[in-house]
């Protein structure tokens, strides 16, 4: 079966959270209309994100061969492995859901240890001597990027004020990505209605975002 691979980046639970309300919502209904999917889930705020430390890599964005790996001690073979895991499961799905709220003009500090994680040669990029190649190219992939955020961000003002939406639209493009989609929930606001109103015009573009993506 195909694999959609949703990861959740806000430490709130699901029922508090409106990009992570959306993003069940988008889910579901993705689901329901794409039998030959299934889900796998990972909430980095749950989840065990490696820190990486110089001694794991033989080279740039090169994780250390299995032998080197052994010379470590037993803490950093774990890390080491944790590594690879959350790179094999990222290379493995066909579609991926992020779900984050914007702070601070980008989004929460466990998304970027994450993609630190994935970014490794060989596996989603390769280095050809001064130019880097993606890989994740080799299939038909779809990422959705489902961001909340307090306030109304003008459109104009969206190439300055969302530099984590557009810095993950580049990341993605960058591993060969190619398909990405967008669902805003703008202006939560400071009151639960607001919240409701943003959450409801944001889930009735769900099906829209879905019958775009092409596998």
């Amino acid at each position: 079966m195909k694999k959609l691979l949703y990861i959740s980046v806000n430490s709130k639970p699901e029922n508090l959270s409106a990009s992570k309300t959306v993003a069940r919502k988008f889910i579901n209904k993705f689901l329901e209309k794409n039998k030959d999917f299934q889900l796998e889930e990972i909430d980095l705020y749950k989840e065990h994100i490696p820190r990486l430390e110089y001694q794991y890599f033989e080279k740039r964005n090169c994780i250390i061969n299995e032998s080197d790996a052994k010379e470590l001690s037993d803490k950093e073979q774990r890390e080491i492995k944790k590594i690879r895991e959350l790179c094999d499961q990222f290379i493995s799905a066909n579609a991926y859901v992020i779900a984050a709220p914007m702070w601070s003009l980008s989004f929460p500090a466990p998304l970027k240890e994450y993609i630190d994680c994935i970014m490794q040669d060989q596996k989603t990029i390769k280095f050809e001597g001064k130019k880097i190649e993606p890989l994740l190219n080799d299939k038909p992939r779809t990422m959705v990027y489902i961001q909340s955020s307090g306030g109304n961000v003008p459109w104009m003002l969206r190439p300055i004020m969302n530099k984590g939406l557009n810095y993950i639209e580049d990341i993605m493009k960058f591993m060969g990505i190619k398909k990405f989609e967008e669902l805003l929930v703008d202006a939560t606001g400071f009151t639960e209605e607001e919240k409701q109103e943003a959450i409801n015009k944001a889930s009735s573009k769900i099906d829209d975002v879905i019958d775009s993506m092409k596998f």
